[in-house]
């Protein structure tokens, strides 16, 4: 197969915060061709949690998002602290925004958020069994609430596409393999 990938000639930030870094690439294509800005938004890894109940409930976090001024429902987590594994972040952000803890918790992916832009990745997990037993510490700026949704309710929202955020749609059906929740016909 040939090498498609792509020399950096020169790199120039555009834009920095703490979580965002907006850069602007010159590259060269293995045909020689030059693609001048390529932009490329540098942010930090994330992971969710696709969190099951005792009684067969799935947890979702309801809250506002403004870039599409629309109230949506999610998978809880967000994103990973410095030198912290993907594992420990999930575990912490389903204790931290849901109250909700697991000991049977399974790696399930890891996703290119839109890797055509953006440079991190999402890390996706399964926790069963889980139970209530904290209470939430929401971040400064969140403004959640928590949501439960029998096995047959959950699939019926999914059917009926009313979970927006489109990097978890994928894991969402990987957990759901795994459950043996999927009927093929």
């Amino acid at each position: 197969m040939r090498d498609l990938r792509w020399e950096t000639i020169s790199s120039n930030y555009i834009y920095e915060n703490k979580w965002f870094h907006a850069r602007a690439d010159s590259c060269k294509l293995p045909d020689g061709r030059i693609i001048e800005p390529y932009f490329v938004v540098e942010v930090p890894d994330f992971c969710n949690v696709v969190i099951v109940t005792e009684k067969e409930e799935i947890v979702l976090v309801r809250q506002y998002r403004y870039p599409i001024d629309q109230t949506t429902y999610e998978l809880p987590g967000g994103i990973m602290e410095a030198n912290e594994t993907p594992e420990q972040a999930a575990l912490r952000e389903m204790k931290e925004e849901t109250g909700y803890i697991s000991t049977d918790i399974e790696y399930l992916i890891e996703v290119g958020a839109n890797p055509a832009l953006m440079n991190n990745s999402g890390h996706f997990f399964l926790a069963r069994n889980a139970v209530n037993t904290h209470l939430t510490q929401y971040d400064a700026l969140e403004d959640i609430d928590i949501v439960l949704f029998p096995k047959e309710e959950f699939l019926a929202l999914l059917k009926e596409n009313k979970l927006r955020h489109g990097v978890q749609i994928g894991p969402i059906y990987e957990a759901l393999i795994r459950l043996g929740w999927l009927q093929w016909k």
